[in-house]
């Protein structure tokens, strides 16, 4: 049996903040959140630098400039009523397991957002890993009803994890 979370590290700079433990805990955490179970999914996260975020960023949404945060789902799943949660993935075989999609977190945008919002940055690390996992499921904050939702899920994930809701802070620096 694979693991949930493959971990892609481009900058090395990940590795002194533990990426790897933390994107287990997180979508552990995400799943056990939604009801799903960890067997029977995988997902890649990988961690790397602005420039590359900034390129993928670029090729994918057409905004050529570092963000903190990208998901690439492997099949579109929101809702289609306002609010609503969207349409959560059935596991795949535990020898063939689902593939739920791709998350990119970039460590220099992670890293000056943390300090700005002062936080830690694992905290933070943690959140954008919740985010982007929400994302790959369909969750979205485009409509504001959407986005309560997602939020609202955020905090019970973050809860659950003992870390603080992210957005109860006013300079926070969040997706």
């Amino acid at each position: 049996m694979e693991n949930l979370v493959e971990v892609v590290i481009e900058d090395a700079r990940w590795e002194g903040v533990g990426l790897e433990d933390l994107a287990q805990r997180a979508v552990t955490a995400a799943f056990a959140e939604l009801g799903l179970p960890v067997a029977g999914f995988t997902l890649c996260v990988m961690g790397c630098d602005d420039a590359r975020i900034a390129a993928l960023n670029a090729d994918f949404r057409g905004k050529p400039k570092p963000t903190n945060v990208l998901s690439w789902p492997a099949e579109e799943r929101g809702a289609d009523i306002a609010g609503n949660m969207p349409d959560l993935p059935q596991a795949g075989d535990v020898d063939d397991p689902y593939h739920l999609g791709d998350i990119a977190i970039a460590f220099d945008t992670c890293h000056a957002e943390a300090q700005s919002g002062n936080k830690p940055l694992k905290h933070h690390i943690t959140h954008l890993i919740v985010h982007g996992v929400l994302h790959i499921f369909g969750f979205d904050h485009i409509r504001n009803s959407d986005g309560d939702l997602m939020e609202a899920v955020e905090a019970r994930v973050m809860a659950r994890l003992g870390l603080p809701n992210p957005y109860d802070t006013p300079e926070y620096l969040g997706p």
